[in-house]
């Protein structure tokens, strides 16, 4: 296998082509990611925390800036108590500025109110996935709501600081004997600093691999901090290999974390590694 250096020398050839130089072109935006290219391609997605500090028209313009319509929709857009005339027009407001609401959260659960909320703001949205964090207690109760709804849910693993679920192996025991609509959102940052093999865990839990969080870390331990795709120590190529050796047909979301009140730059460094790693593994 090619060394992370080389790899990366050898993308970032591609990067023009792959998404990245437009950007820096206002009058050449990109036009979308629904291109497959020889099968090559991946579909990306942008989880809705990366633009916490941005409100809704902003983010349609960086999304359409680096052209990656499909979005994990969080509560600074759209209250989790919203009315359904307020969901449906937000929601109108982003499928206007060309960008798919895919799911919505993080959304944390701390009791079985919390949890009948998550899934009604689902359905306010019209998705058919929660990526929340329920306490174990629960999961249970999570679990009649997904049989009830056929709205599933990817239990988000939060790294080495969380006693809940810090890595994917601590979702997928708790829930591996449950209904099929209980599954995984990996993040792969906080996986590697909780010290799990990404693209290990994609293939291990292949069957509850339900939404990715994509993001780099600058080294695999708990102090690890968030950067730009490409630069720290996830091994991208490995990663496409095992979602490619699944079939994964979810979605590959970057969730930058560095730099959030300028993060335009970042988000298109990383979506343009991303895409030149699809292209050139």
């Amino acid at each position: 296998m090619k060394s992370r250096r080389n790899f990366f020398k050898t993308a970032s050839l591609t990067l023009g082509a792959s998404g990245l130089l437009p950007i820096l072109n206002t009058a050449s935006p990109l036009k979308g990611d629904n291109r497959k290219e020889a099968g090559k391609m991946l579909d990306l997605g942008m989880a809705g925390y990366t633009f916490n500090q941005f409100g809704m028209e902003q983010t349609i313009a960086m999304m359409n800036r680096v052209g990656v319509t499909n979005l994990s929709l969080k509560e600074f857009h759209l209250p989790l108590d919203s009315t359904q005339e307020k969901a449906t027009e937000v929601i109108s407001a982003f499928k206007t500025g060309g960008i798919t609401i895919y799911a919505v959260g993080v959304i944390y659960m701390k009791d079985k109110a919390e949890v009948d909320r998550a899934f009604d703001y689902a359905k306010k949205v019209n998705v058919n996935l929660i990526v929340g964090v329920p306490e174990y207690e629960l999961l249970s109760y999570t679990e009649e709501k997904v049989k009830a709804t056929g709205i599933r849910i990817a239990i988000h693993n939060h790294g080495p600081e969380d006693k809940r679920y810090p890595g994917p192996k601590d979702v997928f025991d708790r829930i591996k004997n449950m209904d099929a609509g209980m599954g995984l959102c990996l993040d792969i940052g906080h996986a590697i600093r909780a010290g799990a093999d990404p693209a290990k865990a994609i293939v291990d839990y292949k069957q509850r691999m339900f939404d990715l969080h994509i993001k780099d870390v600058s080294k695999a331990a708990q102090d690890g901090k968030a950067i730009e795709v490409g630069r720290g120590v996830v091994d991208f190529p490995a990663l496409v290999a095992a979602l490619r050796k699944i079939n994964y047909a979810g979605k590959c979301s970057i969730e930058f974390e560095k730099d959030m009140k300028d993060s335009l730059p970042g988000i298109a460094e990383s979506v343009g590694f991303f895409r030149g790693v699809m292209k050139a593994s």
